[in-house]
C-alpha cells in the first residue's frame, strides 16, 4: 500500500513532472481563456440594493455582476437592511437566501421595505433542502427565484404569485484556472461536508483510492466507517475559498456528489421535494478547468455534456472504472476540463444570470 508523500519527501523526478503537467495544464486553460470574447453589456438603469447571505462565493459573484450591470448596487447586511432602504430608496431589494443569518424580523422589514413602493426578490438557492423554512419566507417577497426547477410549483401553490427558475452560476473572478504548487496537487478531490449518501460512497471507494494521492475535505468525515484507514486523507473543517480553488485546480479529478433531498438531521425538506438542479461546486469545479465527475442530476443536461465537458457517474463501480480510465488518458481528462472551462465561461458566469434576473422582474 501506498502513503502519500509531502512535496519534500518526492523525488527530483517527481518534482519535474508535477512541474511540467501542472505548465501544460495551465498552459492549456489560458489559450481557452484567450478564445472567449469579453462579457460586453451596457447597465440597465435600476437602483438594487443587495443582501448577501454569507455564501461567499455566491455573494462575490452577485455582488460583481450587480455593479457591472445595474446603474447602482448598495450592499447591505441583513441586519441593516431596512435602514439601507429606507436611505437609499433603491428600486429593487434582491436577499439571498433570507436564511441561517438573517434577524428574526427579516419578515417585518421586507413588508415594510414593500409598503414604501420598494420591490423585493429572493433567491433561494438551498432548494429544497430547507423549503420547511422558505415556504414561509417566500409569500413575504414581490418575486421568489429559486436555482431548484423543482420548486417553482411548490411557490406558486404556497401562494407566490411570480416564481421563477434561476439557476446557480460561478464567478469568474474567484474560480478560476491558477497555478499550484505541488502540496496542491493530487489524483482526486473531494471538498464539501460529509453527508450521508456521501459517507456512504466513500466508504465503498477506501480500498480503491488507498494507491492513490487524494484529498477529502469538509465537516462531519469522522461519520465514515473506514475513517482510520482514510483519515490520511482527511481535513477536517471548513476549507477557505482560495484553498478550494487551489486544490480544484490541482487535482486530476474532482467529484461532485449533491447531498441527498430526504428530510432529516441533515435537510429542513419535511414535504420531501425531489432535487433535479445542479448545485454550485457543478459550475466552480469546471471553471477551474478540471475534470469533473459528478453523480446525475436531471437538470445536467441543460448546461453540460457528459463525455464532452463533464463527467458521470452511476454507481461506485463506474465511478471507480471512470477514474482509472482518465487517470490513464491524459488528453482525453485534460479536454474535457478544457471544454468545461469554456462551457462555463461562456454561459454560466452571475452576470448571465443577473441579466436573466432582470428582464424577469423589469
Amino acid at each position: 500500500m501506498n502513503t502519500l508523500k509531502n512535496a519534500n519527501e518526492s523525488t527530483p523526478s517527481e518534482v519535474y513532472q508535477a512541474g511540467y503537467r501542472e505548465g501544460y495544464r495551465y498552459g492549456g486553460c489560458q489559450a481557452i481563456l484567450a478564445r472567449i470574447p469579453p462579457q460586453i453589456s451596457g447597465k440597465t438603469n435600476i437602483r438594487v440594493l443587495y443582501i448577501p447571505q454569507g455564501f461567499e462565493a455566491i455573494d462575490q459573484g452577485m455582488s460583481d455582476a450587480l455593479q457591472q450591470l445595474a446603474a447602482e448596487c448598495i450592499i447591505a447586511t441583513p441586519d441593516k437592511m431596512l435602514e439601507a432602504a429606507r436611505n437609499c430608496r433603491p428600486d429593487l431589494v434582491i436577499v439571498m437566501n433570507g436564511l441561517h443569518v438573517f434577524p428574526a424580523d427579516h419578515v417585518a422589514h421586507i413588508r415594510m421595505i414593500r409598503q414604501m413602493g420598494i420591490k423585493t426578490a429572493v433567491w433561494f438557492v438551498d432548494d429544497p433542502y430547507f423549503t420547511d423554512e422558505t415556504v414561509e419566507l417566500s409569500v413575504s417577497y414581490d418575486v421568489v427565484f429559486t436555482h431548484e426547477q423543482d420548486c417553482v410549483s411548490f411557490y406558486k401553490e404556497a401562494g407566490c404569485s411570480q416564481v421563477y427558475y434561476l439557476p446557480l452560476a460561478v464567478s469568474p473572478n474567484t474560480f478560476a484556472p491558477v497555478r499550484t504548487t505541488i502540496e496542491q496537487q493530487f489524483d482526486i478531490c473531494f471538498i464539501g461536508n460529509a453527508f450521508w449518501n456521501r459517507v456512504e460512497l466513500f466508504d465503498q471507494l477506501e480500498p480503491f483510492l488507498q494507491d492513490k494521492k487524494v484529498i477529502i475535505a469538509g465537516g462531519h468525515w469522522d461519520r465514515l466507517k473506514r475513517y482510520d484507514q482514510m483519515s490520511r486523507f482527511i481535513r477536517i473543517g471548513w476549507v477557505p475559498v482560495p484553498e478550494t480553488v487551489a486544490y480544484y485546480n490541482g487535482s486530476r479529478i474532482v467529484i461532485n456528489l449533491h447531498r441527498p433531498t430526504s428530510a432529516g438531521s441533515d435537510n429542513h425538506n419535511g414535504r420531501g421535494l425531489s432535487g433535479s438542479s445542479i448545485n454550485p461546486r457543478t459550475y466552480e469545479i469546471s471553471a477551474c478547468g478540471t475534470l469533473q465527475i459528478t453523480d446525475i442530476r436531471s437538470d445536467l443536461l441543460r448546461y453540460y455534456r457528459p463525455g464532452y465537458d463533464i463527467e458521470t457517474f452511476q454507481d461506485v463501480g463506474d465511478l471507480q472504472s471512470k477514474i482509472d480510465y482518465y487517470l490513464q488518458h491524459e488528453q482525453e481528462r485534460l479536454a474535457i476540463a478544457w471544454r468545461s472551462l469554456w462551457t462555463t465561461r461562456q454561459y454560466h458566469t452571475f452576470v448571465h444570470r443577473v441579466r436573466q434576473l432582470f428582464e424577469f422582474v423589469l
